[in-house]
């Protein structure tokens, strides 16, 4: 019986000890880990902060590139700008269409920086613009001038209820004065 007094006094004295130093070690275990989640959550909020300081810049240069890019193939800018006197209408038509591809093209990676809507209705819009243009050539006469494509092109715009493009600008300015 003694032998048992001894242990269970011993076992006593192991767990005066263990059960402090176990509620001590419980309790700093979870204070390092709240500390080390809210050090986490702090840094992933400066990442953010940082990440749209950086961003909103190149977003607002996107939304403006792809104005401009709509403005660009609003087909009466479309025609002023490369319409040359000497053309047929088949070269009118390949300088449009090329002259649409090539600013399309050049502002494909726009598409990272602004929502998908607005990426959408550019895209539509350069396919409607190349619509008109084809639809137009396929009523001029052969041999027809420049002159007369430009001018059954501009007519077709006319009978729209909305031009694609300025449709889509519409669109941009709308999410541009909503985000920024």
């Amino acid at each position: 019986m003694f032998v048992e007094k001894n242990t269970m006094e011993e076992l006593f004295d192991i767990l005066k000890y263990l059960l402090p130093s176990l509620v001590v070690f419980a309790a700093a275990y979870y204070v390092m880990k709240l500390f080390i989640e809210n050090e986490g959550r702090n840094r992933m909020k400066d990442y953010k902060v940082e990440n749209t300081r950086l961003i909103t810049p190149l977003r607002l240069q996107a939304y403006e590139r792809i104005i401009l890019l709509l403005e660009r193939i609003t087909p009466s800018n479309l025609i002023m700008r490369v319409y040359r006197r000497d053309m047929s209408s088949a070269e009118l038509q390949v300088t449009l269409l090329q002259n649409i591809r090539d600013e399309y093209e050049h502002n494909l990676s726009q598409q990272i920086y602004v929502s998908e809507a607005a990426w959408e209705l550019t895209k539509n819009a350069k396919e409607e613009i190349i619509k008109i243009i084809n639809t137009a050539a396929t009523t001029v006469p052969d041999g027809a001038t420049a002159a007369d494509l430009s001018q059954i092109i501009i007519e077709k715009t006319l009978e729209l209820k909305e031009m694609p493009t300025h449709k889509a600008i519409a669109f941009i300015k709308k999410e541009i004065g909503k985000v920024f």
